[in-house]
């Protein structure tokens, strides 16, 4: 009897405990369900901070932009990266690539100085390696971190970040020096429409086989890469700086949350229109990468590709040969 009474005692004590603890549980909620509405609708304090939010615990446009930035930005970056990579591989795949018809004449013009090809790599070195390791600061927790163990994600995420700061301004170097100096030359034309129209004869089936349109020291493609490498080149610069030294620009958080969404925005574009660029000078058109190595181009490729530049050389006597 002594026992079962015992038994009926520690059976009550445990389960008033557990109803204490449930209602003190509920509660608490409760108070933490007013505290944050309260909050949401700006609520203030008292705290011995003392930057430009100090009095204002929870900022809720933050997290839209947080979500916004997991949610849509970082799939964007993925696809611009790795999608225009399969694009571009299947379409060589079914279209081929974009001969010289007559063949390598073994004859090299002059195209670009040794300063324009130092110039050009100062900026598309760091823009290839901003590349990666943003997709790895951006987008690297939804698409890498589920597969690598804790200390290879530290480490990642790590070296992505140091490589990101210290590339950033041999970026701008570059990015400064080709928009400035390079813009001469890229300015539209009425003849970029019709190559626009024939898709710079790169199509080799169908009504677009054969076609060869005009072209100056630039083509309409080319010119499309510049500015818009120019124009989110400023924007990717401007914002990658106010977020680089907040010390210095003192944002606020509003502003630095704005810069981050612009800074990502931009560099999906320059990745899509880089993967497009890239291909086009390495697999798709031939000889074209011996431009950016030595800054010449093989002559039957200048006829080809760039025929008004190349028959305006001839007619004003600066065609150079390389000796």
């Amino acid at each position: 009897m002594k026992k079962i009474l015992m038994t009926l005692g520690v059976a009550l004590t445990l389960f008033l405990s557990v109803s204490c603890f449930a209602q003190n549980q509920v509660e608490a909620g409760q108070t933490e369900g007013q505290i944050w509405a309260q909050l949401k609708e700006g609520a203030q304090g008292v705290t011995t901070s003392t930057g430009q939010e100090h009095a204002q615990l929870i900022n809720t446009y933050d997290l839209r932009v947080f979500e916004l930035r997991s949610d849509l930005l970082a799939p964007a970056l993925m696809a611009a990266l790795f999608g225009m990579i399969i694009i571009f591989v299947l379409f060589v795949k079914v279209n081929g690539i974009s001969k010289l018809h007559g063949g390598f004449s073994g004859k090299l013009v002059y195209r670009w100085s040794k300063f324009d090809v130092s110039i050009h790599w100062l900026g598309a070195i760091p823009c290839l390696l901003l590349i990666l390791t943003g997709l790895t600061l951006l987008a690297g927790r939804f698409f890498f971190q589920p597969y690598v163990s804790d200390g290879v994600w530290a480490s990642m995420i790590n070296a992505a970040k140091l490589i990101h700061d210290y590339m950033a301004i041999p970026f701008m170097i570059g990015w400064l020096l080709m928009s400035v100096l390079w813009a001469k030359n890229q300015m539209p034309k009425m003849y970029d429409l019709k190559w626009m129209m024939v898709v710079g004869g790169y199509i080799n089936f169908g009504p677009f086989k054969g076609k060869h349109p005009d072209a100056g020291f630039a083509n309409a493609g080319e010119k499309m890469w510049f500015w818009a490498f120019a124009l989110f080149g400023l924007v990717i610069s401007a914002s990658g700086m106010l977020l680089l030294f907040p010390s210095l620009f003192e944002p606020s958080r509003t502003l630095s949350l704005i810069a981050l969404v612009l800074h990502s925005v931009s560099a999906i574009i320059i990745t899509a229109f880089s993967i497009v660029h890239i291909f086009m000078a390495t697999v798709m058109s031939e000889g074209g990468m011996e431009c950016m190595v030595s800054g010449y181009c093989d002559e039957n490729w200048a006829s080809q590709h760039h025929n008004l530049w190349y028959d305006e050389i001839k007619q004003n006597g600066t065609l150079k040969y390389k000796e």
